[in-house]
């Protein structure tokens, strides 16, 4: 593990693992530390994974003051980071709440990018919907055993207030968020609450509001190329949503996953890493 000094003083850690030209990841949850990114399906065979947690998760501290754990002040730590590597421009990747991150970086520091993978995004910091069509998306997987638990805890979650209310549904609904509820899946969804800062969590949309109409110029300009990649079976971003999303961006490739979910490294691994792995290295 990795240290560094954010503008305010908090302490951030990230890691590296792999060999090949450097890839910084983004983890999502939001509040997860980068842990339950794993190798990214064996992508660190061809990249040098660069795993920051986000302040306030892991290993990095919990600022003094939570509401600088919001998303688009968490830009100033991803800023930070590429400076501390002493990289002129970086290849970055961001999944789920980290692609909201990711995008928001992006169109701050448009220069500092070689290009932009964005794996099973959010949107919501760009003031688009996540989830179009997803109740056709949990339809089409009614015969599953799980299916019936799922969806009522997906209902609780959907209507509570706060992550820490959606807790005790979490686990019943985790099997929607994976392309196959395996020993896997369930080892890695089982390891999502010692991995979860909830304050974080809490503090990562609060009191932000996209400026939708300034974002959209600025991604409409974005320089470098952009991997949508979305799952199959995913509810958030269902890949109805990110088919929609791909317009946000002027070069764009938009990959969708066959049978994968929110987590596609582990659902096919050869499939995620032949995917990245080939549209990073034809930018690079």
């Amino acid at each position: 593990m990795e240290f560094l000094t954010a503008h305010d003083g908090t302490t951030l850690a990230f890691r590296t693992l792999g060999d090949g030209p450097p890839l910084l990841c983004l983890p999502g949850g939001p509040g997860r530390a980068a842990e339950y990114l794993g190798d990214l399906g064996g992508l660190s065979a061809h990249r040098t994974l660069i795993l920051p947690d986000t302040r306030g998760t892991g290993a990095s501290a919990m600022p003094a003051d939570p509401a600088t754990c919001r998303v688009d002040r968490l830009v100033a730590d991803v800023e930070a980071l590429r400076r501390h590597l002493g990289l002129d421009r970086v290849d970055l990747l961001g999944h789920s709440a980290g692609g909201s991150l990711a995008m928001l970086y992006a169109a701050a520091h448009p220069d500092r990018l070689t290009s932009l993978t964005l794996v099973t995004p959010s949107f919501a910091a760009v003031g688009l919907p996540s989830d179009t069509g997803v109740e056709e998306v949990i339809a089409a997987r009614a015969a599953e055993p799980w299916h019936a638990a799922a969806v009522v805890a997906h209902r609780h979650m959907r209507t509570a207030n706060t992550f820490a209310e959606a807790a005790p549904y979490r686990f019943a609904f985790e099997p929607l968020m994976y392309g196959r509820w395996d020993h896997a899946a369930r080892a890695h969804a089982a390891a999502d609450p010692a991995q979860r800062s909830l304050p974080v969590s809490e503090h990562y949309y609060k009191g932000y509001t996209p400026d939708s109409e300034d974002l959209r110029r600025r991604l409409g300009a974005l320089p470098c190329p952009v991997l949508l990649l979305a799952g199959e079976v995913d509810l958030w971003p269902t890949a109805e949503s990110a088919a929609g999303a791909a317009s946000l961006f002027p070069e764009v490739t938009l990959a969708v996953q066959p049978g994968a979910g929110h987590y596609p490294w582990l659902d096919d691994p050869q499939a995620f890493t032949a995917t990245v792995e080939g549209f990073v290295s034809g930018v690079s």
